[in-house]
């Protein structure tokens, strides 16, 4: 006899990625730069003065009060996990569970796994033309039905996920079409993914203090630089937050990946001026291929680029060849052709520019 796995389980595909080396890496979205060196001995110093055999905090409390402090937050309202993507799966199993997920597509894969894996019925609203989220269209969805095997039975309520930015177009909903997203959605859970959003210049932070079933998902990996240590949060409401709490395993975060938050929160200058130059280098790289005869650069609010290409497998194939990986996208709707480029630091930057046959931006 087979063991008892789940049919939606067994029917789920694996997580879309497949590991590639190549001298330069650009396909992971990564900040271009390495926590600082004296950052990094610091955690050391500290976690060396740490009781190795005693368990962390029981609920991050020490690391929710420094986020909280950080994002001006209160520190009730913060939920810490090992990786923002751990929290999709927790906010479809607290609110969503028999219910629906409402996202856009193309999307970040674990929208759609996770809903998927978990029984939730999954409505994913195409981008338009532009690459913009049609937040008509997902308003619409809201009160959409669903098929059944009888007559057609009214759409359950549950989570709404939103990506600011959206990843992988970078295009950026206006904080005023969330509002709107806000109003029409009570009775739901509506979740901003806020992964980039140092890199965009604004966040919804206001929006989900006046909206208590807007919850903000923010993470470590990206302009932090601590994608190897898997840290994410969400911001809620108290009352949201306390549930969602129920959810996380007691003593999930470690005592690493606690002083590694703690320590780069103490220090903020650095990922400001990594933004900064991100943001400059966006800029010029962007500039540099403004006048390829054949590839397309799509306007960015993110730490990358997505560029519509004649031949998405080609244009991966060559820059592979010149030592340099990038994201195939082409297999997402409406993507067809399109490669996304992280931004590097310049040296990586030229390098892909070289790679691709285009001269370097001053």
């Amino acid at each position: 006899m087979k063991p008892p796995v789940r049919p939606a389980v067994l029917a789920s595909p694996d997580y879309p990625f497949s590991p590639v080396d190549a001298a330069i890496k650009l396909d992971q979205n990564e900040s271009a730069e390495d926590f600082p060196a004296p950052l990094k001995a610091l955690v050391l110093e500290r976690l060396a003065q740490q009781d190795w055999h005693r368990y962390p905090d029981l609920n991050s409390d020490r690391l929710r009060a420094a986020i909280a402090s950080h994002d001006s937050w209160p520190a009730p309202g913060v939920v810490v996990t090992t990786g923002s993507n751990v929290l999709i799966s927790l906010l479809i199993q607290m609110s969503a569970l028999e219910g629906r997920v409402i996202t856009v597509k193309p999307n970040f894969a674990l929208y759609g796994l996770d809903a998927r894996l978990l029984g939730a019925a999954l409505t994913e609203v195409p981008l338009k033309v532009d690459y913009t989220i049609d937040v008509d269209a997902v308003i619409d969805a809201l009160t959409s039905t669903l098929p059944s095997d009888g007559p057609t039975r009214s759409a359950p309520a549950g989570v709404i996920y939103v990506p600011r930015p959206h990843a992988p177009t970078g295009s950026l909903v206006a904080l005023q079409d969330l509002e709107r997203l806000a109003d029409a959605s009570t009775g739901w859970l509506l979740v901003i993914d806020e992964a980039y959003h140092q890199f965009c210049g604004t966040d919804a932070t206001a929006l989900a203090r006046r909206y208590p079933h807007v919850v903000l998902l923010r993470t470590f990996s990206k302009a932090w630089g601590l994608a190897g240590v898997r840290l994410g949060y969400a911001l809620a409401s108290d009352h949201i937050a306390a549930q969602l709490q129920k959810l996380v395993p007691p003593f999930a975060v470690s005592v690493m990946q606690t002083i590694c938050a703690e320590v780069a929160l103490a220090h903020p200058g650095y990922m400001h001026d990594r933004v900064a130059a991100t943001l400059a280098e966006r800029e010029r790289v962007s500039a540099a291929l403004a006048d390829y005869p054949s590839w397309q650069v799509i306007p960015s609010h993110g730490n990358f680029l997505l560029i519509r290409t004649p031949d998405a497998a080609a244009a991966f194939n060559a820059l592979l060849a010149r030592g340099v990986l990038v994201r195939r996208q082409d297999s997402h709707p409406g993507l067809e052709g399109c490669i996304r480029v992280s931004i590097g630091t310049r040296a990586d930057n030229d390098a892909f520019l070289k790679a691709a046959g285009v001269g370097a931006s001053r």
